[in-house]
């Protein structure tokens, strides 16, 4: 007797079902799975703005199912404050890559972090330009090949690639800020939970917050789904160390 499958998991109600567009082995689509089941569980979905910009994530409306914003290239938070401050009671939050926030958006992230916009940001981060053609970005590691430095990045002549997650943390205006990974299982699982603590803290009107996902990019590294994976471990995680870095969740007074 043949013997029937078990349901081991279903897709969340915040997140569309249909086909992606995105590469094999692109890790976005795991990202938006935690994403949509951090909204079903909190009982978001219905409240919830995403605003989103140019980049991998610029279609992201296709899949979430939520009321959407598209910004210009690095506006993202400059557009959710502008969300945020006209319907306050509305969940915010914003959707982005590392070319996109830490380059060209830099300072809309900075003063938004800064000032403490009840907001939240998921931040994507691949080490690489991946739609728009595979550039060096600012969180790209040495020696690490990209179109526009084919011999690899040079400390000397790019400098150090930028841990944002650290930087964010620094702010006044931060009130959750963490690094993680979704490479593995038990990553995933303190993915999710840095994520749901970054959302509480718009909740409980205490403050920005911000995770940031190191992710693949198998096209852009030129690397197999396979090894683009194990790149995470073996070189991101290295660098970019996993951890919170600050977390006001348990305060109950919002400024």
């Amino acid at each position: 007797m043949q013997a029937k499958e078990k349901i081991v998991f279903e897709r969340p109600m915040s997140v569309i079902d249909r086909a992606t567009h995105y590469c094999p082995g692109c890790q976005h689509g795991v990202i938006h799975r935690l994403v949509g089941e951090v909204l079903d569980e909190m009982g978001l979905r219905e409240k919830a703005i995403l605003v989103s910009a140019i980049g991998c994530s610029v279609f992201l409306y296709n899949y979430l199912d939520v009321d959407a914003v598209e910004a210009p290239h690095g506006r993202a938070p400059a557009v959710a404050t502008g969300v945020k401050r006209a319907r306050p009671d509305n969940f915010v939050f914003t959707y982005q890559g590392d070319g996109d926030l830490a380059s060209i958006g830099l300072a809309e992230i900075m003063h938004c972090a800064n000032r403490g916009e009840r907001v939240a940001t998921v931040f994507v981060n691949n080490t690489i330009y991946g739609m728009t053609g595979g550039q060096m970005a600012p969180t790209t590691m040495i020696g690490q090949k990209t179109t526009t430095c084919p011999g690899g990045r040079c400390r000397e002549r790019e400098g150090q690639p930028l841990k944002m997650a650290e930087i964010i943390a620094g702010l006044g205006g931060t009130a959750y800020c963490a690094r993680v990974a979704v490479d593995t299982v038990k990553h995933l699982t303190a993915a999710k939970k840095a994520l749901r603590k970054a959302f509480e803290v718009q909740e409980k009107g205490l403050g920005f917050g911000f995770v940031e996902f190191l992710a693949t990019c198998p096209t852009g590294w030129k690397m197999t789904p396979v090894k683009a994976n194990e790149r995470i471990a073996e070189e991101l995680i290295p660098y970019f160390p996993l951890g919170e870095f600050k977390d006001e969740s348990k305060n109950t007074e919002a400024c």
